[in-house]
């Protein structure tokens, strides 16, 4: 009998010895979460990422954590269900155990996801069903992710290697070589490559704040985007505030919500986009990837979708509510950023997203605004509502972005790709 390891395993047992994972760990819990003494710590993770799961929880009990809990989520055990569930399963969720995260977040935990998974795990399923899931999970998961996206604490987002996202990114590679070159990737545009990763993170942060004052002083009313397929005026919210980097949560804590991050942002005004936008890479959601997506909007909603690939996900996706229909979010990316330069298409939002400027679909966030406002306030700011939030890219060097005052006079943004100073 052969005992001798996969190549996959041997791979995933390198990276798991690779001091450089320790070293994205402690840039996790002191830049991305910025985690204080006595504070407890929510991870969720996939089961692959036991490893860098138990650096990170070694790391916060250094820096004083009271009790870290870690919830692992297993794709295969995903696919079970939607081979053998009844129907009306899917329909179903768990709200016990949101409710329970968002008690913990009441009571001052920090939230740290641990992101990297197959993306194209639920390619092959019905498009229906994964909409009917997405739907549950996502109303359960409400009163956990009000707490997230209004900043009542601190958390963040961090990669792992997932072997199969590996091979995705990599196709051409062994599956051990696509995993190494996957954390060596992960490694480079996280700046834990970097002689001193969290002095480089506050370098990079000083950046992204002197940015995002500059936008804030110009205080333009939209953003018209132009480039192929494209031609598209997203109106700002009243009072909107542009953000990027490392803030400041409602609990005093100061972290960066994603490692890594090369973006600034603010909240359009959910009825205030006009025109046509064509999709600059694809997107990789819940399980599916869309590839080819065009819209048209029209006094803020979407009233035309296509896409050559995922047609069906993506139709699925903006009939969730109303509000998936409307922005909440529009992100500025120059293209010389390390994720960009890479050149590497990483098939997951958290770095795609980071390597153009983009556009969300669903729900804002409350905190890019000038003021701490109310529910109500914030809606009539034209802030928008909704049970998804879904990132996609519409920027690259050929799309021009010009900042229009409420007169219409416009001022360049970005052209090439960069940022007009």
């Amino acid at each position: 009998m052969d005992l001798a390891p996969s190549p996959a395993a041997a791979s995933a047992a390198d990276a798991a010895e690779d001091p450089r994972l320790d070293r994205l760990a402690e840039l996790a819990v002191k830049v991305g979460l910025g985690l204080v003494p006595g504070q407890e710590l929510v991870m969720t993770a996939p089961v692959e990422a036991l490893p860098l799961a138990r650096r990170i929880t070694e790391q916060a009990y250094k820096a004083g954590a009271t009790l870290v809990t870690t919830i692992f989520s297993d794709e295969r055990s995903t696919l079970l269900r939607y081979q053998h569930a009844r129907d009306e399963s899917f329909d179903a969720s768990t709200p016990w155990l949101f409710e329970g995260m968002a008690a913990a977040f009441r009571g001052g935990a920090a939230r740290l996801a641990i992101v990297g998974a197959d993306p194209s795990l639920l390619s092959g399923q019905d498009p229906s069903k994964v909409a009917r899931a997405n739907r549950a999970q996502s109303i359960a998961y409400r009163p956990a992710l009000d707490l997230i996206v209004d900043s009542h604490i601190n958390w963040t987002l961090v990669p792992f290697a997932h072997p199969a996202w590996a091979r995705a990114v990599f196709p051409d590679a062994s599956p051990a070589d696509a995993v190494q070159q996957l954390w060596d990737a992960i490694y480079a545009t996280t700046r834990v490559d970097a002689p001193d990763p969290i002095a480089a993170w506050a370098v990079h942060n000083a950046k992204l704040k002197a940015r995002q004052d500059r936008l804030n002083e110009q205080r333009f009313h939209a953003l018209h985007f132009r480039g192929p397929g494209t031609d598209l005026i997203v109106g700002l919210a009243e009072g909107h505030a542009w953000m990027g980097g490392a803030s400041r949560a409602k609990n005093g804590v100061y972290g960066n919500p994603n490692i890594p991050t090369e973006e600034v942002f603010t909240t359009p005004h959910r009825s205030m986009t006009q025109g046509t936008v064509s999709a600059t890479k694809p997107l990789s959601h819940q399980g599916t990837l869309i590839e080819g997506i065009q819209v048209r909007f029209e006094a803020g909603t979407i009233v035309e979708a296509k896409a050559t690939r995922g047609q069906a996900v993506l139709e699925q996706m903006i009939s969730t509510d109303a509000g998936a229909r409307m922005l909440g979010e529009v992100a500025l990316v120059p293209s010389s950023n390390p994720i960009s330069r890479s050149g590497i298409l990483f098939l997951n939002t958290l770095f795609d997203e980071n390597a153009a400027s983009h556009i969300a679909l669903g729900q804002a966030y409350s905190k890019c605004f000038v003021d701490t406002f109310t529910e109500e306030e914030l809606v009539r700011r034209g802030a928008n509502r909704s049970l998804i939030h879904v990132d996609w890219m519409i920027g690259s060097p050929e799309v021009e972005v010009d900042g229009l005052d409420a007169a219409g006079n416009r001022t360049p943004v970005m052209r090439g790709g960069e940022w007009v100073d």
